[in-house]
């Protein structure tokens, strides 16, 4: 979303951020990078009045939760407006794969008609464009949905290239980048590092702390987010006694915010497993970390946390469902491992194995350059938007199961939050 926000800005647009959540101590401070920071009520026809003002030029939804509570009062009030749905993920794809986990069996492709995906697909086909992170996702939505690819636009994180300069620090970001500072900020260069000869032609130097410089194995995520709250019970209880036996001396250094005595239960000091809650920088901990390990067993979209190893040139061991769709054909900045002992073996060769772990790291340089280029993916995303503006009639035309959608006999969202706003004010 940050990333977004930064692109539209570079356009000169004027951006309004409304949401119906509760303000967290921990959100980024929108209005201190120039958008308009307003609340808006669920259920509630305020909302009307304040869209109709706005006026707006371009919708973005948040999700398809936010489309279905919001998209129909859009439609009503600025029916000229270009209506774009961020999916962020395939919801219906992690609630499958999470369904098919707890049933001990493989996932298939006849999971994802579950009742998410009546709701989501419902949601695309409302809207003029979907974002799509994952190639993945991308063809799941094609072959198996049948939704027509001009309704979907597949953008992948727009992250900065890693400069082949050993003057350069790895990763030079901007505040609009989230959780991701600057690299020299976290880990300085001394004037002997940028003094060092030169990298061979076609080589990387990562600035930062090197091999010998590191320890540890590091995971990072949400708690709140099941698919990383069961990779770390998944890492106790399975992997890490695995690799603990072969390295004594590591610890396992897990980050998440929103820790609960329900997931403190499982620090172990004598183990070498700690809990250690919220990070206050996430690069930081992940950059002076040896491995970051991300055993995920059903999820969906993109993996913030193999991303930002990647740009703190950290190898990480991950399961072929935690790099799907991240690589393209290249190779992967660590290894990809589904069984525990090929996980545990994977993640002991990085930690211990100097010439693997360098290899690793710049392959994970090659990754981000060739899959995520910040301006390419953003000069292509907002020409096609003015192409969908220009053409936003005929646009919609072509997309008939949208229109029936919207048509008021199918807009049971709309009616039940239209009893939901008079029942409260009874």
């Amino acid at each position: 979303m940050l990333q977004l926000i930064e692109l539209f800005q570079q356009q000169g647009w004027e951006i309004t951020f409304a949401s119906a959540a509760v303000e967290s101590e921990f959100a980024v401070n929108l209005s201190a990078i120039g958008v308009k920071q307003v609340s808006v009520k669920m259920n509630c026809s305020s909302f009307d009045d304040f869209v109709r003002e706005l006026n707006p030029q371009i919708v973005l939804f948040d999700r398809f939760m936010t489309e279905e509570q919001f998209g129909w009062r859009v439609a009503d009030n600025c029916p000229n407006a270009l209506r774009m749905l961020d999916t962020e993920d395939l919801h219906c794809l992690r609630h499958a794969r999470h369904q098919a986990l707890k049933e001990n069996r493989e996932f298939v492709q006849s999971d994802l008609l579950n009742e998410h995906a009546k709701r989501e697909i419902a949601s695309i086909y409302r809207c003029d464009v979907s974002l799509i992170i994952s190639e993945y996702e991308m063809e799941l939505l094609k072959t198996v949905f049948k939704v027509d690819e001009a309704l979907l636009y597949y953008l992948p994180f727009m992250l900065e290239s890693i400069k082949n300069d050993p003057s350069v620090s790895f990763l030079d970001t901007s505040p609009l980048q989230g959780r991701c500072g600057s690299f020299d900020k976290v880990f300085p260069q001394t004037s002997n590092q940028r003094a060092s000869s030169p990298p061979a032609k076609g080589e990387y130097r990562v600035a930062g702390r090197g091999f010998e410089e590191r320890n540890h194995f590091v995971t990072i995520g949400n708690f709140l987010h099941p698919p990383n709250w069961d990779a770390v019970q998944y890492l106790k209880s399975t992997i890490w006694p695995l690799i603990r036996k072969q390295l004594p001396e590591a610890e396992m250094h897990v980050y998440g915010a929103y820790t609960t005595g329900k997931h403190r239960q499982l620090h172990s000091k004598k183990d070498g497993f700690l809990i250690l809650g919220r990070a206050e920088d996430a690069m930081e901990v992940i950059g002076k970390t040896k491995v970051l390990l991300a055993p995920l067993r059903f999820g969906a979209g993109l993996k913030g946390k193999l991303v930002e190893a990647m740009q703190c040139g950290t190898p990480s061991v991950t399961t072929k469902l935690g790099a799907e769709a991240m690589h393209g054909n290249l190779p992967w900045s660590g290894e990809v491992a589904d069984t525990p002992e090929g996980f545990a073996q994977a993640a002991v060769k990085l930690y211990t194995d100097k010439s693997a772990w360098e290899t690793a790291q710049i392959n994970g340089v090659s990754i981000i350059n060739q899959i995520y280029p910040k301006e390419k993916l953003g000069k292509e995303f907002i020409q096609r938007i003015a192409e969908l503006q220009s053409n936003l009639e005929s646009h919609r035309q072509q997309n008939f199961i949208g229109s029936m959608l919207m048509h008021h006999t199918m807009r049971s969202t709309e009616f039940m939050s239209r009893w939901i706003e008079a029942k409260n004010k009874v």
